[in-house]
């Protein structure tokens, strides 16, 4: 059945051998153990013992396909069969040639195999050619079996002994341990001649590969030995320090040398960690400078070195956050919005620094902590007031008593992560000495070009900040050292309004102090005019911290009336606020009853929001002096002149005396003398009050007005229009003149000051004079203009 010759080609046995390579003219034994195996190994026995034996792919394969089968393989004779068990078989075979497989049948109980036996090509190359590749040959399998290998002795003598170049080939190739596929790669050589270069090559890498390995296995050994060496001088130190110190110290070395292999940091800091624990490990037990290194590794160990918080941002949900913490303040949400919008479309953005600059209490820390809470970011603040050391910011030397990393590091640290959001406290309070600038130091902090290798002197090692976002507050940007403010973006956050400071107090201050004082809306009602009320005589602030404080000291009353049993809820009203609060701190601010001769409403800006600053002028018989009263600084001062100045000029254009500067005095007065003033603001107030005193035409009482003036007339822009229109407001103003270029700053006024107060824009003090003098028919022949004033009021209206 299986010697049958069909067309050159024979139907035998077929054996895949798993990690063997069977070779023409070797003896070749292996174990057999799947059933399949032994069933064909039986029926070769039976018929000729002629057995086909090619090569698996893959070993792992307990039953390989047709396609996992290599192609070549070799006709065996069998030569012994050794029975081990039912299940194994030892088998011995010699093979006899090459052989095709045309067809792999393992449909039935053994595997069987159609082959063709391959041809071996005519060797036409010189009989000296082959002599010297055979010599080749065995020169290069000597110098391979004199690294080390072991060989049986009969192999080195089958090949010093044969010259054929092809036998060399496959028998070389069959007694090197090299992987299967080189093997089957030397059997699938028909051509004797390529053959025996393949197996040249084989023997050199095979040699080359034994060298590495020599050379690798040798720096092994070296550094098993010096590991040993190691570990011996280690076990006396630990020896020696337990009978010093009673202790080993084991367990500290190891924790520090797994905590610095958890550590995700570079790998210089790694390596310079490592370098100080070699040190603690030397230093005796209890040791100062022990006590030293101990911190410094305590401290870089708990860095967050590349442990980053992933930005959680929603533009939405950013939004409601902040309208839910804060009223108003609608410029700096959207800087905000802005800026968290191109943190959500590029993470990886190295943003501006930005500065909130406003009064105090107005919300720049909150605004900190709620853009924290947009981005999902850690929230860090550092205190900068009074900071007068640079070592506050860079670190002490690990090498001084008492050393400690600075402020920013230590932020980081409370963090726990690499990029949190840190912000910067009162960065204009910083101060200077001796000991160094801290304004300097933080230059590196907030330079995004600088700031990923900032270098802290106790850290010693190069700390990336990039990625941190800071934000600084400030009261006064002028005290910020210029190069500090030139790395920072300023937003300016003004005073509340009244009307902001209501709803402040209605929607948030009033909810959290009831809820802080274990009070409800049942026990405890405020009523607005209350709140008004509050605002208008209690407090006198930009922010609301007093009005806060204010509101927390009604609570604290109700819940003594409540919690004594007088009252089970209070009510909130003016009358309950004045019996709880007392009488008024501050009265309010009115305009005058009746039109006055040289009185008049300037509008001034304060840290804690306008104020109405009612300026006075007298004309007296005299020599010309100019009195000036009423804590004016040197600007205010240099308004008064240049209003004289403008006056003296256009005397004929009002009637006025040309010689008025000869023959009166005049005594300009700001009231309230305690409080100082300054500022160009008043330029236009005091040339409206001079010359309705020496025109003696009163000046509407219902009126207020601001602005710069020159001598030559003109009105320049001014600054706090907000706050000022809004004193206006409060005090019953009708009408504001404000200078034309302020016009665009309208639209950023409150709506119910742009609903009850008409503004009148001029770019000429004529135009101001005009609207605010009081004429009537026993002055109008006082005052008669030289040509027809061509500014028409612009009114605002909703």
């Amino acid at each position: 059945m299986f010697d049958n010759t069909f067309e050159n080609t024979k139907v035998l046995p077929a054996l895949a051998l798993r990690g063997l390579v069977c070779f023409p003219g070797v003896m070749l034994h292996f174990d057999v153990g799947r059933k399949k195996s032994v069933k064909a190994l039986n029926a070769a026995m039976e018929k000729g013992q002629r057995i086909f034996l090619v090569a698996q792919k893959n070993v792992y394969e307990e039953d390989p396909k047709n396609e996992e089968i290599y192609d070549i393989g070799c006709v065996a004779r069998i030569c012994q069969v050794l029975r081990m068990s039912d299940d194994s078989v030892k088998v011995l075979v010699e093979g006899l040639y090459r052989a095709k497989t045309v067809e792999l049948d393992s449909s039935g109980s053994f595997m069987t195999a159609t082959i063709k036996k391959c041809e071996i090509p005519l060797v036409r190359n010189r009989k000296v050619y082959l002599e010297t590749l055979a010599r080749k040959i065995r020169t290069e399998f000597e110098s391979y079996a004199s690294k080390g290998i072991k060989l049986a002795p009969d192999i080195a003598a089958t090949v010093a002994s044969n010259d054929e170049v092809g036998f060399l080939a496959d028998f070389i190739a069959f007694n090197i341990p090299v992987p299967v596929d080189d093997k089957q790669f030397v059997l699938e050589q028909l051509n004797p001649v390529t053959r025996a270069k393949v197996t040249l090559e084989l023997l050199s890498k095979e040699s080359e590969i034994i060298d590495i390995d020599r050379k690798i296995g040798e720096k092994v050994r070296h550094q098993i030995d010096d590991n040993q060496r190691e570990y011996y001088l280690r076990e006396q130190i630990k020896a020696i320090n337990y009978e010093l110190y009673g202790d080993t110290a084991d367990d500290e070395f190891d924790e520090y040398t797994a905590k610095i292999d958890k550590l995700a940091a570079p790998i210089y800091v790694k390596e310079k960690l490592t370098t100080e624990l070699l040190k603690l490990q030397k230093m005796p037990t209890g040791s100062h400078e022990g006590t030293v290194v101990r911190g410094y590794l305590d401290t870089c160990l708990s860095l967050p070195w590349d442990t980053y918080t992933d930005n959680k941002l929603d533009i939405n949900r950013s939004q409601k956050i902040l309208d839910r913490d804060f009223y108003g303040m609608e410029k700096v949400k959207e800087r905000v919005i802005e800026q968290l919008s191109v943190y959500m479309l590029n993470p990886d953005v190295k943003g501006q620094i930005i500065c909130l600059v406003g009064p105090p209490g107005v919300g720049k820390t909150s605004i900190a902590k709620s853009i924290a809470e947009c981005m999902g970011r850690k929230y860090a603040r550092i205190s900068l007031g009074g900071i007068h050391d640079e070592a506050e910011i860079r670190g002490h030397r690990k090498t001084y008593i008492g050393a400690m990393p600075g402020k920013i590091i230590n932020a980081i640290k409370d963090a726990g992560s690499s990029n949190p959001l840190i912000l910067l406290d009162e960065i204009d309070k910083l101060a200077s000495d001796y000991k160094g600038d801290p304004a300097a130091a933080l230059l590196e902090v907030l330079d995004k070009e600088q700031n990923h290798t900032f270098l802290d002197h106790f850290i010693d090692m190069p700390y990336d900040l990039s990625s941190a976002m800071f934000i600084t507050t400030a009261n006064n940007s002028s005290t910020i050292p210029a190069p500090l403010l030139d790395r920072m973006e300023v937003i300016e956050l003004t005073s509340y309004t009244r009307e902001e400071k209501f709803n402040i107090a209605k929607e948030h201050l009033v909810k959290k102090e009831v809820k802080n004082h274990g009070l409800c809306g049942r026990k405890i009602k405020f009523d607005d005019e209350a709140l008004y009320d509050l605002i208008d005589f209690y407090t006198r602030e930009a922010g609301v911290r007093k009005l806060e404080r204010t509101i927390a000291t009604l609570c604290r009353k109700t819940a003594k009336l409540i919690a004594s049993g007088e009252k089970k809820s209070v009510k909130v009203s003016s009358p309950v606020v004045l019996d709880m609060l007392g009488q008024h701190k501050y009265k309010p601010e009115e305009i005058l009853c009746t039109d006055e001769v040289g009185i008049i409403n300037g509008l001034a800006w304060t840290s804690v929001g306008g104020e109405i600053m009612q300026l006075e002028v007298s004309v007296m018989e005299g020599t010309g002096k100019i009195e000036l009263t009423g804590s004016l600084g040197d600007v205010m001062k240099e308004s008064a002149k240049a209003a004289v100045s403008y006056v003296r000029a256009n005397a004929e254009k009002y009637r006025i005396n040309p010689d008025f500067y000869k023959t009166r005095d005049i005594h300009i007065h700001a009231t309230e003398n305690a409080v100082p003033k300054d500022g160009p603001s008043a330029g236009v107030t005091i040339t409206t009050a001079l010359i309705s005193a020496l025109t003696n035409i009163p000046v509407k009482r219902d009126i207020a007005m601001t602005g710069e003036v020159t001598i030559r007339g003109r009105v320049l822009a001014i600054g706090g229009l907000k706050e000022k229109t809004m004193a206006a407001y409060r005090a019953g103003v009708k009408t504001v003149f404000i200078p034309k270029a302020n016009e665009s700053d309208l639209n950023e006024l409150d709506k119910t000051v742009l609903a009850n107060i008409e503004f009148v824009v001029a770019d000429n003090v004529e135009t101001v004079i005009k609207g605010a003098l009081a004429y009537s028919a026993q002055n109008t022949e006082k005052y008669i203009p030289v040509a027809e004033l061509s500014k028409t009021p612009v009114t605002i209206s909703q």
